[in-house]
């Protein structure tokens, strides 16, 4: 594709920028913000604001109180900073989580060190998503320094608590209007789905929990009491003979990533049953007791093809069919979360703009793909009522969550640009 004078002059601008987009993700990644509990998330929004004023940002620090997670130890604080000059024009809204997971295990360097080697920028939150953030802060400022009597309005929202649901940030903000038609009208989420790649969606989840009843009876004497933990075990083994084969059958023509991910799936979360795990300093042995409970939490993702109603009525039946095999077999389901599967139109306005400014730097047509995992969308869908929403940004979507994650300084600098180009379509 040809590229225009103003293209041009912001592909050249940014391809200085390596210092300034790896060290902003070091520094991003050295505040250390895991969730759970909530860490420093007034720490990263006092951090973002200062450099974001300072680059002609008018911004907004919210609190999400009452929310989701949110207390007085680990307040849920998110940012939001806008752009605009006297033009009227769209709105571009570009939203990154701040939160990261735990470290975690198997790391063979500091992983709030934002360690910068080898063209990578490493530490937890590199990838998934803190190189997001700061390449999309790179693409605005890129803009408004070259194009500073720009047209509309470009947004930037550093929101909580995506790695466990969204509820107190983008959630929160869309209730409160944030998200609405009218006042954004394009949103992308640095999300690392890879440079050459445009995320359109992704699939739906049901969580449950399914918890089997027994009687409690001394240990010694099984016989006069009823396990729950033996009840629990007849439902794993109903889903592995029969409900996992049927799932794996099942696959989409929505193109999800990876492959493997395009069918429906069923995880145990969890299972705990019998008598509760002591506090980790108790010294003495269990007590002799037939489990009179045992829970699992099941996570099942389904398709844009099945409906939740059919989700929820298969695992139903599936109990009900052991209830009709077992003596004395009582069983609880409760629902914890559920979110629609959701596809943004390939013809969308944002979609095509970012498909053509992808086709001018990587010189090659984007992948369309559907994330296996839910993100922010979901909230900007339902809550919001806005459809003009991808996800696109730097990162192999593999590293996120794994020790040694990292994010490539020049996917982020190519990102950028992309990002930048986007920007330049819509309010120019």
């Amino acid at each position: 594709m040809l590229l225009s004078k103003n293209d041009l002059e912001l592909i050249n601008y940014i391809n200085q920028q390596t210092e300034n987009i790896q060290e902003l993700t070091s520094d991003l990644i050295k505040i250390p913000t895991e969730n759970p509990p909530g860490n420093n998330y007034r720490e990263i929004c006092n951090f973002l604001e200062t450099r974001l004023k300072s680059s002609g940002f008018e911004t907004k620090m919210i609190r999400a109180t009452g929310s989701l997670g949110d207390s007085d130890a680990n307040p849920r604080w998110n940012l939001i900073a806008r752009h605009e000059v006297s033009r009227s024009g769209e709105c571009i809204h570009f939203n990154s989580h701040t939160d990261v997971v735990k470290a975690g295990n198997g790391w063979s360097m500091d992983p709030f060190g934002g360690i910068i080697k080898n063209g990578r920028v490493y530490g937890r939150g590199a990838c998934d998503m803190k190189g997001g953030l700061a390449t999309s802060i790179i693409a605005a400022e890129s803009f408004i320094k070259l194009f500073p009597n720009h047209r509309g309005a470009i947004e930037l929202s550093a929101t909580t608590d995506e790695e466990s649901g969204g509820f107190s940030g983008v959630a929160f903000l869309a209730e409160k209007g944030y998200f609405n038609a009218g006042k954004v009208d394009h949103v992308i989420i640095p999300e690392p789905l890879n440079k050459d790649r445009i995320c359109l969606g992704h699939r739906g989840v049901w969580w449950a929990e399914i918890e089997t009843k027994g009687k409690i009876a001394h240990g010694s004497m099984p016989f006069l009491g009823d396990s729950a933990v033996m009840h629990m075990s007849a439902v794993l083994a109903e889903m592995e003979t029969t409900l996992f084969p049927l799932l794996m059958d099942r696959k989409s023509n929505m193109p999800v990533v990876p492959e493997k991910a395009r069918t429906a799936s069923l995880n145990i979360n969890s299972i705990h049953g019998g008598e509760k795990e002591q506090i980790f300093d108790y010294s003495g042995l269990p007590a002799p007791c037939v489990a009179d409970r045992c829970k699992i939490i099941i996570d099942r993702r389904f398709l844009i093809e099945e409906t939740l109603w059919d989700v929820k009525r298969e695992i139903k039946g599936l109990m009900e069919k052991v209830k009709a095999e077992r003596p004395g077999f009582k069983y609880e389901i409760t629902d914890l979360f559920e979110v629609l599967p959701t596809m943004t139109d390939k013809d969308a306005k944002i979609v095509r703009v970012v498909d053509e400014a992808i086709q001018k730097i990587c010189n090659t047509k984007p992948e369309y793909v559907i994330s296996p995992g839910t993100y922010d969308q979901k909230h900007i869908d339902r809550i919001g009522q806005l459809k003009n929403c991808i996800a696109y940004g730097p990162g192999i979507l593999e590293l996120a969550h794994q020790p040694n994650e990292w994010v490539g300084i020049d996917d982020m600098l190519k990102s950028c640009q992309v990002m930048a180009l986007s920007i330049a379509k819509i309010l120019n």
